[in-house]
């Protein structure tokens, strides 16, 4: 990065535009919903969000979404395209201060790669994320918003929907213990429940976190990696934290999750790009 102007990145992701700023001393990050494919002019009002414009910075690192539009400069200032993957490695890593490990992007839908010392590959992933989140609970509890979604789940009991493994087989099995889940939504298949909205808010947030954990922390053991880190917007819910850290419990795999996670893959276009320019 030059002494005198930051660095910018954008990551163009489904459902969040991220910008990371980096002047040397410290990162500034901030979002915007998503609206349209990439275009010099979402790029330019994605900085303007944080008082900024392409003249501010000394390049404009890019990840996420379909940016073959892109102009090569934007106000005289290069346009650097990182590909998503090295982005989420790179940033997930740096977030956990990790040398290596799997890292999860949890956003509208599940990346999984294998990140190491200059180098990420896709390993894994699920189309089940945020979107599957906000998109079900839009059809079974009437709301789109993720706060109300967290708030509802952490008032509500995922067993009104689900069986437990103790309901099941009489007892715990390997390391999960007897309360965990057997079968989501496997008590409403049987015969209706009386449950509430904060109930069935619970029960998603349940099958959403513990599929992203269970594919993430197999990915982990499959590449021979000791940690996981799992990053993305879906991880600012506490109540998908909470289930996350649980299944890492339970399967006594080392699960991460940074503050900001969001922030992770246009933090890590930034940091691909000032390794790569200087």
């Amino acid at each position: 990065m030059t002494a005198t102007l930051p660095a910018a990145a954008v990551d163009f992701g489904a459902s969040n535009t991220d910008v990371a700023i980096h002047d040397g001393r410290q990162l500034r990050h901030w979002r915007l919903p998503s609206e349209g494919q990439p275009s010099d002019e979402r790029v330019r009002h994605a900085l303007s969000v944080g008082g900024m414009t392409p003249s501010d910075v000394a390049w404009i690192a890019v990840t996420g979404g379909n940016r073959t539009e892109l102009s090569p400069t934007l106000d005289g200032r290069a346009v650097h395209h990182v590909p998503e993957v090295q982005a989420i490695g790179r940033g997930g890593l740096a977030l956990a201060g990790l040398e290596r490990a799997v890292v999860a992007s949890a956003g509208s839908g599940t990346a999984v790669v294998a990140a190491g010392p200059g180098t990420s590959h896709h390993v894994s992933g699920t189309g089940v994320g945020g979107g599957t989140l906000v998109g079900l609970s839009r059809l079974l509890v009437g709301t789109v918003d993720p706060r109300e979604i967290d708030a509802l789940a952490q008032r509500g009991k995922d067993t009104a929907h689900n069986l437990t493994i103790g309901e099941i087989l009489g007892q715990a099995i390997g390391s999960l213990p007897p309360e965990t889940t057997a079968v989501n939504f496997g008590r409403v298949a049987r015969h209706p429940v009386d449950a509430s909205r904060e109930d069935t808010a619970a029960a998603l947030v349940n099958m959403v976190g513990q599929v992203i954990a269970v594919i993430a922390i197999n990915a982990a053991r499959a590449q021979q990696l000791e940690d996981t880190v799992i990053v993305g917007h879906l991880t600012d819910l506490p109540s998908i934290r909470r289930t996350l850290e649980l299944v890492g419990q339970y399967y006594g795999a080392a699960i991460r999750i940074p503050p900001d996670g969001g922030s992770a893959t246009a933090l890590g276009a930034l940091l691909v790009t000032r390794d790569a320019v200087g």
